[in-house]
């Protein structure tokens, strides 16, 4: 019976890995408009950055959203305290780029858990345009990034989008495992479902809106109280009828050097938010990787091996399309040796995401609620 159950749930998985290349291949069909047209009509663009300490290469990252191609945009900048150490390479970059609007606000510490949304809300108050641009720190563009935006906002039913990213990691292999499986994994899942289900959620590196879909939405006193704020607000942009889009423009998220324990805790912390975001979803995630069940098919049932080997080519052929077609990603193309370690760790995480309900998050602890609601530990 074992056998049998485990080839039931192998062929769910290669079935996922064929709609993988699928989504891959749709996706990249969909094109913007001429953005030689969008500069001509070009709608100003307040980026809204929320800052807290020092991220590996955040003078860097930074510097790229000052160097846009762009001829009429601003940016903004929130920190909680005067003493953050942000506050010195945001004015070294202000002071280069003296021609760039651009603004530093100290928002001291939020009254709900979510200090990103605080930052967010406190920063739309100040901004000047009507289209926005809400990006982490971490965050890395080309200078055709807020031109490539604009063009798909030229359609007018059009409220949000939101930005795939393809991971960077630093000098941690920890890190380098985990940029592999966001490359060849976690993207392949926001692709699948933008095909089956078009987009109802939103990716929180970069996510750019009108102003007029987040008042409708109810701003960001709607979701300061879940820790995934940026599903939440592509679900209920989604909800309200507003068009909800997967960028085609992928930005680069350098996910910095962790050890193994803070690696370890960072990927729990987010497999436990997913869970709760979405519980279906989440069970879903089951089929995303056939390497462990295809290992545990060929333990099982030995003479099964033409299985395994369909899922090692199927998996392989599922991770190319995400990295290499989709995401140009130059790192997993040279470590794809790693995926099938990637993919057993991710799989123990997954598992173990189903126990708990208390995360860490910059040094502190927060318990989460069924609804994906979170608030401090007692």
């Amino acid at each position: 019976m074992l056998p049998w159950l485990l080839l039931a749930l192998l062929t769910g998985s290669l079935v996922y890995c064929v709609l993988t290349i699928v989504a891959a291949v749709r996706y990249r069909g969909v094109r913007p408009p001429p953005l030689r047209a969008t500069l001509t009509n070009a709608a100003p663009i307040s980026i809204l950055k929320p800052l807290a300490g020092i991220d590996d290469g955040l003078e860097k990252n930074l510097r790229t959203f000052f160097e846009q191609e762009y001829p009429d945009f601003e940016i903004l900048f929130a920190v909680r305290t005067r003493d953050d150490p942000a506050i010195a390479v945001v004015e070294r970059l202000r002071a280069r780029y003296p021609s760039v609007p651009s603004r530093l606000m100290v928002t001291g510490e939020p009254p709900y858990p979510n200090a990103k949304v605080y930052s967010l809300d406190c920063m739309l108050g100040a901004a000047r345009h009507d289209l926005l641009v809400m990006s982490d720190s971490d965050i890395r563009v080309t200078p055709d990034m807020l031109a490539v935006i604009a063009a798909e906002f030229q359609d007018a039913k059009l409220g949000l989008a939101t930005c795939p990213y393809r991971a960077v990691p630093g000098r941690s292999f920890w890190n380098t495992l985990e940029a592999v499986g966001l490359n060849t994994e976690f993207i392949g899942g926001v692709l699948v479902a933008r095909m089956l289900d078009g987009m109802k959620f939103a990716l929180g590196p970069t996510i750019a809106a009108r102003r007029a879909t987040l008042t409708a939405i109810g701003g960001f006193d709607a979701v300061k109280d879940f820790l995934a704020e940026d599903f939440v607000m592509g679900n209920l942009a989604a909800a309200r009828g507003d068009g909800v889009i997967l960028s085609s423009y992928v930005i680069e998220h350098h996910i910095g050097a962790q050890s193994l324990a803070a690696n370890l805790r960072h990927r729990l912390r987010w497999n436990r938010s997913t869970r709760r975001s979405r519980p279906a979803g989440y069970v879903g995630q089951l089929f995303i990787n056939p390497l462990p069940l295809a290992l545990l098919l060929w333990a099982v049932k030995p003479e099964w091996w033409p299985a395994v080997a369909a899922a090692v080519l199927l998996r392989a052929a599922a991770g190319w399309a995400t990295a290499g077609y989709v995401l140009r990603d130059r790192l997993t193309a040279r470590l794809f040796y790693l995926v099938p370690l990637q993919d057993l760790l991710s799989f123990a995480i997954w598992l173990a995401g189903f126990f708990g309900n208390t995360i860490l998050w910059r040094g502190r602890k927060y318990c989460l609620r069924a609804d994906g609601r979170f608030e401090l530990a007692p």
